[in-house]
């Protein structure tokens, strides 16, 4: 790859910075399995005015990238693509009028953001028509450089590595807003989490601690077991040889909980609703085993229980999470890291639920 040398001013000094004009990226050019995904070498994009060109350090896998694979989000994206919602860089180039952030910074883009400026203030703020996802509406994080804009590039002070910040954007801020705004979680509440020992599952049980509630968290090993233990659940069911509803209610004194995080859907659903105390709600946040699931409507009529759905958080659910990240009350939960070059193995190993947190891809290493 050839090399243009950018020149940046900063009050103190004049920094050169070397990007390169060409880009190594893990590419979509057709939905299907994880082999679509190719290692290819792109142009490297250069930053409009208000926007950055970050290195990208590492980049965190998601349910969300995985889904992007087979067409059922976007169905009619444009190829071709660069998926990756989550990562973590270093600003090497800016674009015009940007002030907020200088060269060297290590910043974090948010995980969805607005391209209108009038939307900043809008909340929720993917309600609002101008609202991207990076990944999925934009060329995302599976590539050595990344573009975004600068206001919604937040300063990493977390003063971790970066593989294991990559973990974070999208987890951390969703799981906050799951649990603390959607489920209303309090200092004292018993909730519910399934697939503990997912990503989202293993975020899900220390925002639920860091809010100071008791946790239950469904697995299907034992192995996995002690994992989400690890991470300070109270309770593990293995649903593979244990009732979640018998479990929970044996727990709680037999009132159930009073929140059901779900990220898994399916056949086990209604085992979530009933284990679930009258007048508690249960969030929806995935659908791993499936989007099809059956209810009882006298489940909800009767109990007053109450069903809600969740999928992107605000930036003050982020800024939330990393505050308890930097107080030492919600640590990276890194599984594995893989060279960018190995993205379609990392996303087979997802598809196969054979990860205890989050993979990690790294577009520098070889």
């Amino acid at each position: 790859m050839s090399t243009a040398t950018f020149q940046e001013s900063t009050k103190e000094q004049i920094k050169p910075v070397q990007v390169t004009t060409t880009m190594k990226a893990a590419v979509l050019r057709q939905f299907g399995g994880p082999d679509v995904l190719q290692y290819e070498e792109l142009d490297t994009p250069q930053p409009k005015p208000g926007h950055i060109l970050i290195k990208v350090l590492a980049a965190g896998l998601n349910r969300l990238d995985h889904y992007m694979l087979n067409g059922t989000v976007v169905p009619n994206l444009p190829f071709p693509h660069i998926l990756g919602v989550d990562a973590v860089g270093e600003v090497v180039q800016l674009g015009k009028d940007v002030t907020n952030v200088k060269i060297g910074d290590r910043v974090i883009p948010a995980a969805g953001f607005t391209l209108n400026e009038t939307d900043d203030n809008n909340r929720p703020l993917a309600n609002s028509a101008s609202f991207v996802v990076p990944g999925v509406h934009l060329w995302g994080a599976y590539a050595q450089y990344m573009e975004v804009p600068a206001r919604w590039a937040v300063k990493d002070e977390t003063e971790l590595p970066a593989e294991e910040v990559a973990t974070l954007p999208v987890v951390l801020g969703t799981s906050v807003r799951a649990l603390k705004q959607v489920g209303e979680v309090k200092a004292g509440d018993k909730v519910l989490v399934t697939a503990g020992a997912s990503g989202s599952g293993s975020m899900h049980i220390q925002v639920a601690k860091a809010l100071g509630a008791q946790v239950a968290a469904t697995v299907r090993d034992d192995v996995k077991g002690e994992y989400v233990k690890s991470l300070g659940a109270d309770l593990v069911i293995n649903i593979r040889k244990e009732d979640i509803v018998e479990k929970v209610k044996a727990w709680s004194g037999g009132q159930g909980a009073n929140v059901a995080i779900d990220n898994v859907g399916g056949d086990d659903f209604s085992q979530v609703v009933n284990a679930v105390r009258p007048f508690g709600i249960i969030v929806a946040y995935g659908f791993t085993a499936g989007a099809d699931v059956t209810l009882n409507i006298k489940d909800f009529f009767f109990t007053q229980k109450q069903l809600r759905g969740t999928i992107f958080a605000d930036p003050e659910d982020l800024q939330w999470g990393l505050d308890q990240v930097r107080a030492g009350k919600i640590k990276a939960a890194l599984d594995r890291t893989f060279p960018l070059s190995q993205a379609a193995e990392a996303h087979r190993l997802l598809a196969d639920n054979q990860v205890k947190g989050n993979f990690v891809l790294l577009p520098w290493e070889n």
